[in-house]
């Protein structure tokens, strides 16, 4: 079955949009080019590249197995749409106020930890930099969502290759982009961003809820509740 364009066009830009506030490629490559400060060109490329790849197995595993981790755990779409909303909104609400977490980035602790090391590929570059808490959530999420329509999962896979390949090049050139925006170019990059993944949360949210049917059964509560009242004879 074949799906429209701009419905296509739709989900792939949804799901790039989610990733790129997820992930954060342009952060990434900041604090890539701190802790690789004292590597080598040819060195920071095999750890750009090893770090995205190992990333990448990350997420496409969740890709595959995270429905059917759902139904083993007895965990409804619903539940995973509000859930990861408002995981997505923590993270959102971070980026707007240009701070760091561990939700999208590494923590303070993480980073000093990670200064120094001969290779930062797997962590915290591939892990939690970029497969993050909040990029496997919305893995799950997107996918979950698509179960049973393969056109819609393959515009999230290509967003997600998008992204992937975004955040290699853009690692490849992390000195110069650190240098080129500093750090209020990367907040303000990061507030817009922050701002519309807010919004796409709070409809995550929305989503969630109305699939529970919570408001639908309160809205009937409150209707029966109304009928049982009586009415005042005049």
């Amino acid at each position: 079955m074949t799906m429209p364009f701009p419905e296509l066009w739709q989900s792939f830009l949804v799901a790039f949009l989610a990733y790129f506030a997820a992930i954060g490629p342009i952060d990434v490559a900041a604090i890539f080019a701190t802790i690789t400060a004292g590597a080598g060109p040819k060195a920071r490329r095999a750890m750009a590249l090893k770090g995205v790849a190992i990333a990448a197995c990350i997420l496409v595993a969740f890709l595959a197995f995270g429905p059917a981790l759902l139904k083993h755990l007895g965990i409804s779409l619903a539940a995973l749409r509000t859930a990861g909303g408002i995981l997505l909104f923590l993270i959102a609400l971070d980026m707007v106020f240009a701070r760091h977490s561990g939700g999208s980035s590494a923590s303070d602790e993480e980073r000093a930890e990670a200064v120094g090391k001969d290779d930062v590929s797997v962590f915290p570059l591939a892990t939690p930099l970029i497969a993050g808490p909040g990029a496997i959530g919305l893995t799950v999420l997107l996918i979950a969502e698509r179960e049973g329509e393969p056109v819609r999962i393959a515009a999230v896979v290509t967003a997600l290759v998008a992204i992937l390949l975004l955040t290699y090049l853009l690692l490849l050139g992390a000195t110069r982009i650190q240098k080129l925006l500093g750090v209020t170019g990367l907040n303000v990059v990061t507030r817009v961003v922050g701002v519309l993944l807010a919004a796409l949360a709070v409809q995550f949210v929305f989503d969630g809820l109305a699939g529970s049917g919570l408001w639908a059964a309160g809205a009937e509560k409150g209707a029966a509740l109304l009928d049982s009242v009586p009415s005042n004879p005049t």
